[in-house]
């Protein structure tokens, strides 16, 4: 099968996406600041534990890559094309599969040297993958809850089980941070993709206490939501940055 017919509109489906074209639409499907943050809640995991192994802290970084950045991604565009890629649908399939096998890969090697410890975040992490995009157990994970514990709290806790193999106070409190921020990115990024997608006019007045009115547009809405998804991306990725320089510089 070949790619169903691309957006004709000029609207970018996310203020990160690429114009249309063969190598940019893959750029677009890897959601770039959302995977850098989501990947950097890997490296505050892995960065609370007492020592950090960099060898584990490289393989959880990349199987997480692989499994939210490309498979979980390639498996959203799948369903009905939300970023209006020209990917063909070939590739889609080949990229959630060799994806999620490269994840389960790495994790299986991480058991071998972590110890057993480690198997039900294995089978977890991939279940989530598919639980999420494809809507199963009801929708249940497919939730601003099931969102933020998906992708925020349990790359916090693999990773650090993956240095230590135990999960601390410490650990769960941190994923108990990540799960709010993530709760906070879905807070702007719904209303953000609702007004980029699915909106064709927005019109209305805001009257100020002073009697001043400003006219409401598309745009007006959406600067703020998307501002805010900049500076929280690159506020978490910057952290987890500090936090890594600080443990292994």
């Amino acid at each position: 099968m070949g790619p169903p017919k691309v957006r004709e509109d000029r609207t970018r489906p996310a203020f990160y996406a690429a114009r249309p074209g063969r190598w940019r639409d893959w750029w677009t499907l890897l959601h770039p600041p959302y995977t850098a943050w989501h990947l950097s809640y890997v490296v505050v995991g892995a960065c609370l534990a007492p020592v950090v192994t960099l060898s584990r802290l490289l393989a959880t970084l990349l199987a997480f890559f692989l499994a939210v950045g490309v498979a979980a991604h390639a498996y959203d565009e799948l369903q009905d094309r939300p970023l209006g890629t020209g990917i063909p649908t070939w590739a889609l399939i080949a990229a959630c599969a060799l994806g999620l096998s490269g994840a389960v890969a790495l994790g299986a090697v991480g058991v071998l040297e972590v110890g057993l410890v480690l198997v039900p975040f294995l089978v977890v992490g991939p279940l989530l993958v598919v639980a999420y995009n494809a809507e199963l157990l009801g929708g249940v994970v497919h939730t601003d809850m099931g969102f933020a514990l998906a992708w925020g709290a349990f790359p916090v806790l693999t990773a650090y089980v993956a240095q230590t193999a135990e999960i601390s106070s410490g650990a769960v409190l941190a994923a108990a941070g990540a799960t709010a921020l993530a709760l906070a990115q879905r807070a702007l990024s719904t209303p953000a993709r609702t007004l980029r997608r699915r909106t064709d006019a927005v019109s209305g007045t805001v009257v100020l206490a002073d009697g001043t009115e400003r006219r409401l547009d598309r745009d007006c809405l959406l600067e703020p939501l998307e501002r805010g998804l900049r500076m929280l991306s690159w506020a978490v990725v910057l952290l987890a940055a500090a936090l890594a320089v600080f443990r292994l510089g």
